[in-house]
């Protein structure tokens, strides 16, 4: 087992009049050469985005694209006819595929009448697809209540072993999250690489304390407790690839 911890105040910052956007990896202008990704992972960004604001109509291709939001909403809306609202617990799932453009905006959104009102703070994730050419797609999933117990729960996968809320085109990948209260634990799962960070209260690893935007980012982890120190969410990208491996 080795692992690091990237604390939130270590993360490279975009900042401007309606944007707050934490990096993980390099990104943007942001460029480290020994911080580009892990595993197949390439972006984890904590976004912050003003009411009114945010994403206009932009490009993508060939990149799985994981959004979860954690306050507020943002509304998407892309070019094969896809629109709807983001909330938290739904997670959403965008697949560029050979060609898509969208829009990420903090605006209302007719069945949420609280929509648009107050800033959005979201994360985006990005993976690799196992091949590319696929046409794009879209999926979300309410999991609201599958988090209730405290459990780590499969949210997004490709494995044909693990049964998730929504599939994935990366069969070596699964994002995990999980709302454990004070004192729970959860184990991180066996694999290659492992991303497992802390979207909201604080938690105990391995003698680290870790609390929001706080990650730990490792490689052959699997059956070490993390404990909720206070009520808590994590999320946890599992992966068994490495990017050029086949």
């Amino acid at each position: 087992m080795t692992y690091a911890v990237q604390y939130s105040g270590d993360r490279a910052t975009t900042a401007t009049k309606w944007l707050r956007s934490r990096h993980s990896f390099s990104f943007g202008d942001h460029y480290d050469p020994d911080n580009t990704h892990l595993g197949i992972l390439l972006a984890v960004n904590e976004e912050t985005v003003a009411p009114g604001q945010g994403f206009d109509t932009h490009p993508h291709r060939e990149t799985e694209i994981l959004t979860w939001v954690l306050d507020g909403s943002l509304v998407h809306q892309d070019s094969v006819g896809h629109s709807g609202v983001i909330y938290p617990g739904l997670a959403q799932r965008m697949s560029a595929g050979t060609g898509v453009e969208h829009s990420e905006r903090n605006d209302t959104w007719s069945s949420r009448p609280e929509s648009g009102q107050t800033p959005v703070r979201f994360v985006q994730m990005w993976v690799m697809p196992d091949d590319y050419g696929r046409a794009p797609s879209y999926a979300q999933s309410d999991v609201t209540g599958d988090l209730t117990d405290g459990e780590l729960i499969a949210i997004a996968s490709g494995s044909p072993a693990i049964d998730s809320a929504i599939r994935i085109a990366n069969k070596n990948a699964t994002m995990y999250a999980a709302r454990p209260t004070e004192k729970q634990r959860i184990i991180v799962p066996s694999t290659r690489f492992t991303m497992a960070m802390v979207t909201r209260g604080s938690v105990s690893f391995d003698g680290a304390r870790l609390e929001g935007g706080d990650a730990i980012r490792g490689t052959d982890l699997g059956g070490e407790p993390i404990e909720a120190t206070s009520d808590a969410e994590i999320l946890i990208w599992s992966m068994d690839r490495a990017l050029g491996e086949s």
